[in-house]
C-alpha cells in the first residue's frame, strides 16, 4: 500500500510540475523587444496576440513570449536584446523606434529571424533585398511617413488659423530627429508660423521644456515621434492640458488619454501583421519569404471635450473629415 501511495505520490504530485516545466521548455519562444515602457505597449499588445492566436499560437498554452522594455532609452537596447537571445527565440519582433532594436538584435546575432517597423526604404538601406523577396532574415511593416510632418501642422492650423507660433517638441536621440526638423520647418513656411523647438531626450528635459512653454506661451505644441514621448504620454498630455496648449500628437493614444489632436498612420493593421507573420515563423515559414507590408491608412483623431476645454470650435469640415471623435 505504501508502495502504491509512493508511486502515486510521484507521478500525481512531483511529476506533474515536472511535466510542465517540460512541456513550457518546449514551448517555441517569441522574443518582444521594445523602446517603449510595458505600460504603454499594453495598448497595443492585443493587437498582436489576437494575430498570433489566429495562427495557432497562444502565449502561455503552446508558445513562450518574453518580454524587453527600454522605457524609451535607446542605449538600452543592445544590452537587452543579447540577454533576449539567450532565451533563443524563433523570431524577435522589435517596436517603438525598432530599427534601433532591429540593428541591436543583428549586433548580437546575425541569423535570428526579426519582424518590425522598418525604415521608409528598406531596400536603400539595405535591410532587405526587396519588397516582395526580403530574403535575409528581416521583414515586417514600413508605416507610411510621407507629408504626415507638413498635413499634421496643417490640421492644427485648420483648427487655429490666427496660431503664428508653434513650439515643437523633438527628442534629438531619435534616429529620425534632424529628418522631422527639416520636416516641420519646410511645413511652417508656406504656413507663415514662427516655430520654436524644445529638445527633450529624458524625463527631466520634458519637465524643463513644459516650464519654458509657460513662459514663451505658443500658440500650439507640435509633438514630435519619439518612443520616450510615448511612454511619456501621461505626464506630456497632463503638462499641455495645465498650460491650456492646444497641441497635435502623432498617436491617436494621445487623444484618448485627453489631447486635442492626432493625425497617424492606423496601427491596428501593422501589429496584426506582425502577430501574423510570428505566427508563419513558428510555423516553419522563413521570415525571408514574407513580403515587407506597407501600411498607408492615416487617421485623424480629435477630443472635442479637450476642445470646449480651451474654448476652440471645432469646424464642421474637420468633424467630417475625422476617423475618430472623442465626446
Amino acid at each position: 500500500m505504501r508502495r502504491r501511495e509512493f508511486i502515486t505520490l510521484l507521478g500525481g504530485a512531483a511529476g506533474a510540475p515536472l511535466a510542465a516545466r517540460a512541456q513550457q521548455t518546449a514551448m517555441p519562444v517569441v522574443g518582444w523587444l521594445s523602446s517603449r515602457s510595458a505600460a504603454i505597449d499594453a495598448l497595443v499588445l492585443p493587437m498582436f496576440q489576437r494575430a498570433l492566436s489566429a495562427q495557432g499560437f497562444v502565449e502561455g498554452r503552446n508558445v513562450t513570449v518574453e518580454y524587453r522594455y527600454a522605457d524609451g532609452h535607446l542605449d538600452r537596447l543592445p544590452a537587452l536584446a543579447a540577454d533576449l537571445l539567450r532565451r533563443r527565440p524563433a523570431v524577435v519582433v522589435t517596436v517603438g523606434s525598432s530599427m534601433p532594436g532591429t540593428r541591436a538584435v543583428q549586433a548580437a546575432s546575425a541569423t535570428t529571424p526579426i519582424l518590425g517597423f522598418l525604415a521608409p526604404d528598406p531596400v536603400k538601406e539595405g535591410h532587405v533585398a526587396s519588397i516582395n523577396q526580403p530574403g535575409g532574415n528581416i521583414s515586417g511593416v514600413i508605416v507610411f511617413q510621407g507629408q504626415v510632418t507638413g498635413k499634421r501642422l496643417g490640421l492644427l492650423h485648420d483648427l487655429l488659423p490666427h496660431a503664428t507660433t508653434a513650439a515643437v517638441l523633438l527628442n534629438p536621440s531619435a534616429p529620425d530627429a534632424e529628418l522631422q526638423t527639416a520636416e516641420v520647418q519646410d511645413a511652417a513656411r508656406p504656413l507663415r508660423m514662427q516655430i520654436r523647438f524644445l529638445m527633450a531626450s529624458t524625463e527631466g528635459d520634458i519637465d524643463a521644456a513644459f516650464a519654458s512653454l509657460a513662459q514663451q506661451r505658443p500658440d500650439v505644441l507640435f509633438v514630435g515621434n519619439s518612443p520616450l514621448f510615448f511612454t511619456l504620454m501621461n505626464q506630456i498630455v497632463t503638462a499641455t492640458t495645465r498650460l491650456g496648449l492646444p497641441s497635435s500628437f502623432f498617436r491617436r493614444e494621445f487623444v484618448a488619454a485627453g489631447g486635442l489632436m492626432s493625425y497617424a498612420s492606423n496601427t491596428s493593421d501593422s501589429y496584426r501583421v506582425l502577430g501574423e507573420y510570428a505566427g508563419r515563423v513558428l510555423k516553419g515559414e522563413k521570415v525571408g519569404d514574407l513580403p515587407v507590408q506597407l501600411s498607408t491608412r492615416l487617421e485623424l483623431a480629435l477630443n472635442l471635450v479637450t476642445a470646449k476645454t480651451l474654448g476652440l470650435t471645432v469646424p464642421t469640415s474637420m468633424l467630417l473629415l475625422a476617423d475618430e471623435v472623442i465626446e
